[in-house]
């Protein structure tokens, strides 16, 4: 199995190729797509099979991953997340669409394979392309980046490397353009006050 590779621009994805890419991801295909930030690889959130392929490519057990949601806009978040309070949805407000990932307790609505987390990480990526295909799907799909083994680049940012390297391993690879070297910033908002996990490219002004 050789993986699909495909253009999709990000100022006016195509509908008939992330329409492509949809009926994969329902298939329980891996694609590996583009955000605001690194590349992602992802698949459905209620595709256990799909989830088990890439924890075995991780190198993680299933039940232990922490991987993020990536949603279209908050419009879904009460389908995951627990009741929030209005300061911890004013943050959420002021971040999103952008470049973070919010941990935030998840509610008994979770798929299957998370059904034993008490916690959710939610993406909500500035990224035209990875909006479509959530709004193609009609749920979120998984986030997890795609590192590189090179310690100095860490991430890969050119779509026709991540190709090469992981060719056998996806079933289809868009080349949004360029991709970002620099993950999102983490933000614990699960306990009493909002807890920085990890500094990427979001600012944290927005706390």
């Amino acid at each position: 199995m050789q993986a699909e590779f495909i253009r999709i621009y990000n100022e006016n994805p195509n509908p008939r190729e992330i329409q492509r890419v949809v009926e994969v991801l329902r298939k329980g295909g891996l694609v590996i797509y583009p955000t605001d930030t690194v590349y992602g690889l992802g698949c459905d959130i209620t595709k256990t099979k799909a989830l088990e392929r890439i924890a075995r490519i991780k190198g993680v057990k299933l039940d232990k991953a922490n991987w993020s949601f990536i949603c279209a806009d908050l419009s879904n978040l009460s389908d995951y997340v627990r009741q929030i309070d209005t300061p911890t949805f004013k943050i959420l407000k002021r971040a999103l669409p952008g470049p973070y990932t919010f941990i935030l307790p998840g509610n008994n609505n979770l798929p299957r394979a998370f059904k034993n987390k008490k916690t959710v990480g939610i993406r909500v990526p500035d990224n035209a392309i990875t909006e479509a295909l959530v709004e193609g799907l009609g749920h979120p799909i998984i986030s997890t980046s795609i590192r590189d083994e090179d310690d100095v680049i860490e991430y890969t940012t050119d779509p026709e490397l991540i190709l090469e390297k992981w060719q056998n391993l996806v079933d289809i690879v868009i080349d949004g353009g360029y991709g970002g070297n620099v993950p999102s910033t983490v933000i614990d908002l699960s306990g009493f006050e909002p807890e920085v996990v990890r500094e990427g490219k979001g600012s944290l002004d927005i706390l």
